[in-house]
């Protein structure tokens, strides 16, 4: 062979052994990127604001994700939803969960305040239920006669039951997605929590309840079609035929043919792949819209299997 073969040999040995040595570093340099990192999917602790109507679900989620990732901490303050979306300008909190995505002005604001990029994600579908009290008469209700109990116009007096009378998520599509304009009740009145909403109309008569389907769901049930026993829950006209009554169960949320359908929005504000994406994937991938699924809620990204039922459920 000669020198010309030689030399090329030789280069291209050297040439091999450099891209053994990089590749040897690289994997080093990214080890060492990883453990330089204030947390990951796997370890460290972040804190998360998450509107109260969804506490059932979220506290399960954050159980389940805790369990299956040990060095993991995710600490979750549940708030009225206004309250959350204040917290998207501080900056110890990773994640607040709501019911609507950030706007563009909201999204520059963070961006402009804390030098992080706010992502948000729809990861499940809720209904807000009627719950009137146990043998209540008034449990086939259109949407005419919803807004009549909201502004104290209804044929008879039954005074609305918030989990809050501001600044809640609830009482927020309340006002913007069923009043449109027109002014709640000063009769309304405010419970401190979703369960204390339950507790009360339970107790109560002519009162009505308005509260995430969460809450109110029977984990007992498989088949996802029955309710807690402590309150009774209203029909609601569907939105898709006239004559027809509907529950807010997962089927109807899913086809929208109940009326009052909201989203569950995650959003992350992280630069890196950290905790709060991994709490966000898990929440989007199988076992989270499992758990969602139990909740009562639609998941967002797997199917909702339906079955035939009746056409009043």
């Amino acid at each position: 062979m000669n020198g010309t073969g030689m030399r090329c040999i030789a280069n291209k040995a050297a040439f091999f052994l450099l891209f053994i040595v990089m590749g040897l570093f690289s994997c080093k340099s990214f080890e060492e990127q990883e453990r330089a990192l204030p947390d990951t999917s796997d370890r460290g602790t972040i804190y998360v604001s998450a509107d109260e109507s969804f506490k059932p679900v979220i506290d399960e989620q954050v159980q389940v994700y805790e369990s299956n990732h040990p060095g993991t901490k995710i600490n979750v303050e549940y708030k009225p939803e206004a309250d959350c979306l204040k917290d998207l300008l501080t900056d110890s909190v990773r994640m607040v969960i709501v019911t609507r995505r950030a706007s563009v002005d909201e999204k520059e604001v963070v961006a402009d305040s804390l030098k992080v990029q706010a992502r948000s994600m729809v990861v499940a579908r809720d209904g807000v239920a009627v719950v009137l009290p146990p043998g209540s008469p008034d449990t086939l209700l259109t949407m005419n006669d919803i807004r009549a109990i909201l502004t104290g116009k209804f044929k008879k007096n039954l005074i609305p039951v918030f989990d809050g009378v501001k600044a809640t998520s609830t009482v927020r599509f309340i006002i913007d997605s069923i009043l449109k304009g027109d002014s709640l009740t000063p009769a309304a009145m405010a419970a401190r929590s979703s369960e204390e909403v339950i507790d009360y109309v339970s107790e109560n008569s002519g009162v009505v309840g308005f509260i995430g389907v969460s809450w109110i769901g029977n984990r007992e049930d498989s088949s996802y079609l029955s309710f807690s026993k402590k309150v009774s829950v209203a029909y609601l006209q569907a939105t898709d035929i006239p004559d027809s009554y509907v529950k807010a169960y997962q089927a109807n949320i899913y086809l929208k043919r109940y009326p009052m359908v909201r989203d569950l929005v995650y959003i992350l504000k992280e630069n890196h792949r950290g905790l709060g994406t991994g709490f966000a994937n898990f929440m989007s991938g199988e076992i989270g819209q499992l758990i969602f699924k139990r909740a009562y809620l639609a998941p967002s990204f797997k199917f909702l299997s339906i079955r035939p039922v009746k056409l009043n459920e």
